[in-house]
């Protein structure tokens, strides 16, 4: 079983399936999370069927854990069901903005991280794809997501089949602040990314590809300012045509 403590990002599983008792369970268990207004303002998709695995792969950078585990869900930012329920119930909605992404996204979100902690206490292993908001548009093609529905995360479900190594993290001091925020100095950068930059791993990344410091691998090679810019101009379209943004 895992504990928060020793949680793990698994990519490789078995072929053991995912019952539908037990993931079914998880996702009753992981609704009663924190939610605005108590209103649920997410929907979750459930793909097993290989096709549909390997039409949302290209969405995830063909990954490979999409098409091998036993389960993907799509967990959304979901307005549309209350919206209908309002129009249904003579009441007229008005959460076509973008303060009710953010609050479904919220929702969603809340939703995706206790449903984390269920699966992990189960035994199951689990990889959050965040390359859900890289490309939405295609994602919303290929689950066919009406407006007011807006994927927020993915996570890919399974059973298991290795066990890597633990993942760094910063301490605690890195970014609890009392009372008010405090700035960090370059002593305080010192002190906090100490650790991390000190990683055999991490040394050889930066040696691998030919940088100066660690945090270059992540302005100049993971996450581009160029790459963001593009993707954030996706993820604006996107919005608008699931009418967040109007």
């Amino acid at each position: 079983m895992e504990t928060i403590n020793t949680r793990r990002t698994i990519r490789k599983y078995t072929t053991q399936p995912v019952s539908d008792e037990l993931l079914n369970r998880l996702l009753a268990e992981a609704s009663h999370t924190q939610t605005m207004g108590n209103l649920q303002l997410y929907s979750v998709v459930i793909t097993k069927n290989d096709a549909q695995k390997a039409a949302l792969a290209p969405a995830h950078f063909n990954q490979p854990m999409v098409k091998n585990a036993s389960v993907v869900l799509t967990i959304c930012a979901d307005f549309r069901r209350t919206t209908i329920w309002c129009e249904n119930r003579k009441a007229e909605p008005g959460y076509n903005n973008f303060l009710s992404f953010i609050n479904a996204a919220t929702d969603a979100l809340l939703f995706t991280q206790t449903f984390c902690n269920l699966a992990e206490e189960e035994g199951l292993g689990l990889c959050f794809l965040g390359t859900t908001v890289y490309m939405p548009k295609m994602i919303i093609d290929v689950l066919k997501l009406p407006k007011l529905v807006m994927p927020i995360a993915t996570l890919t479900v399974g059973w298991p089949d290795e066990t890597p190594e633990l993942s760094d993290r910063l301490d605690v001091s890195a970014f609890v602040h009392q009372e008010t925020y405090h700035d960090y100095t370059p002593q305080d950068i010192d002190k906090h990314y100490a650790k991390k930059e000190s990683l055999e791993e991490n040394k050889h990344f930066v040696t691998i590809n030919n940088k100066e410091t660690l945090a270059q691998i992540f302005t100049d090679i993971r996450y581009t300012k160029r790459d963001n810019e593009a993707m954030s101009t996706g993820m604006l379209e996107a919005l608008r045509q699931q009418g967040f943004l109007e």
